[in-house]
């Protein structure tokens, strides 16, 4: 619950998205000078600099993107995203998690993802929820119940995954309604999407879709079963078609790389109305998962220099959740930025690392983020002084291991739990190539530059 301190922030924060809303291109500097001065702390001074830069050119690709999203979104949807995401989340929100996390020793993460099910009606090539099956799920009221602690603790940002996560619609626009002052996302492998559930979005306005793609039919197809594109680009259309925001979610793989990394495929997926694309690189979660489908490290390396190109040239927010660890000093995960609940209300540092000490169904928001392996998480971040090394199992060898066990974590696989030692191995020649490539690489880039100094 807010205080009465953040409710009148809040009121005034929320007359200035508004004023901005009225004349854009206009009030778009007050605006920022206003939110500057709000800003005591200076957490996003880097931001209010870029964005003037990018006004004062007309033809810059992040006007043109700002600019459509006035153009092509619904503008209660918008409104209402701007006031939660901005305000809410990333302004009052993160003011709170920071003090909290001083104050309790621990990490308040700025996003929750959790898995609503691990059911799915498709089965993806490599990805560990098609061997959870349909028997897990959290109830409407364990959900809640983490939404409602984590607004405590200044958190309004909530994903799903799964499993398929839309296979509870009828839950997840019940919470959206009953926390209006959030933002939803979800990834989904876009297929449940249909008229009836963008009607439904278009009402609560405050649930975005990050649809999974793994480049065009052919590619899509081979990993996720035949007609899917098909089915996506449905998907996208129908929300296109009521104004409505949502981006793509997408996995770099050594068979796709090229193909998701091209200008063709970006520029396709911006002209379907995609506004934002978060690519992850494939991880061989799981006894048996194959392991040819992981990137190579000139692979890895060609989508951090597209990724910046992109930056530069194209009219979409772009995210690499391991090649922008120069961003975020290392990795995000352990609660420092967020975490993973799974559908069985297992506690995670991270969708990619299925170990933990407690579950949610029998410990508080909070005591999950002070158990032991959470606490290895803060005190080893970052795991590496190369932030193009952000990850302790992809990047960092022995670094997981090491945590999960001087923390006494589990597996959390029920099916088939993974030997913490066994899984790490079959990251070992990744990690060996990238440490030498990414060495290249941080030496060169700003931030490396900087460490080194």
């Amino acid at each position: 619950m807010k205080t009465l301190k953040e409710k009148v922030e809040a009121y005034g924060l929320n007359k200035v998205l508004a004023y901005m809303d009225s004349d854009y291109e206009n009030n778009i500097p007050k605006v920022l000078d206003w939110l500057e001065r709000f800003d005591k702390g200076g957490l996003y001074s880097g931001a209010y600099r870029a964005v003037r830069e990018i006004i004062e050119d007309p033809d810059n690709n992040w006007n043109v993107y700002l600019k459509s999203i006035y153009t092509d979104l619904d503008e209660e949807t918008r409104c209402m995203f701007m006031k939660n995401f901005l305000v809410n989340a990333a302004i009052l929100g993160r003011k709170k998690q920071l003090d909290i996390a001083q104050k309790e020793d621990c990490n308040v993460p700025w996003a929750i993802l959790m898995d609503p099910t691990s059911a799915c009606n498709l089965r993806c090539t490599g990805c560990w929820a098609a061997e959870y099956g349909d028997k897990l799920n959290m109830s409407l009221e364990t959900l809640n119940r983490i939404i409602e602690q984590g607004k405590d603790l200044g958190i309004y940002m909530y994903i799903y995954s799964g499993g398929e996560p839309l296979v509870r619609k009828k839950d997840i626009i019940t919470l959206c309604e009953k926390h209006d002052e959030c933002v939803f996302l979800a990834f989904t492998n876009g297929t449940l999407i249909d008229e009836n559930f963008a009607d439904e979005m278009k009402r609560v306005h405050n649930f975005v879709p990050a649809i999974s793609i793994e480049g065009f039919e052919e590619a899509t197809d081979s990993r996720r079963g035949k007609g899917t594109y098909n089915q996506v680009i449905k998907a996208m259309e129908i929300l296109k078609e009521r104004m409505l925001p949502f981006g793509i979610s997408t996995c770099y793989t050594s068979k796709n790389v090229a193909e998701v990394g091209s200008d063709e495929y970006i520029d396709a997926m911006i002209k379907n109305g995609a506004k934002f694309c978060w690519y992850f690189t494939y991880m061989p979660i799981g006894n048996g998962a194959p392991t040819d489908l992981m990137a190579t490290d000139e692979q890895r390396e060609f989508m951090y220099h597209q990724v910046r190109r992109f930056r530069k040239e194209k009219p979409i927010f772009l995210l690499d959740f391991w090649n922008d660890g120069e961003y975020v000093e290392g990795c995000i995960a352990g609660g420092r930025n967020y975490l993973h609940i799974n559908a069985n209300g297992d506690v995670e540092p991270c969708a990619f690392i299925h170990y933990s000490n407690v579950n949610i169904k029998d410990v508080s928001l909070m005591e999950a983020l002070k158990s032991p392996l959470f606490a290895e998480y803060r005190k080893g971040q970052p795991f590496n002084k190369n932030h193009l090394r952000p990850c302790p199992l992809l990047d960092n060898q022995g670094a997981l291991a090491g945590m999960v066990k001087r923390s006494g974590a589990h597996s959390t696989d029920m099916a088939s739990p993974e030997d913490v030692d066994l899984l790490t191995a079959k990251c070992k020649d990744a990690a060996d190539r990238w440490e030498v490539t990414s060495e290249k690489i941080w030496i060169n880039s700003p931030a490396g530059k900087k460490s080194i100094n």
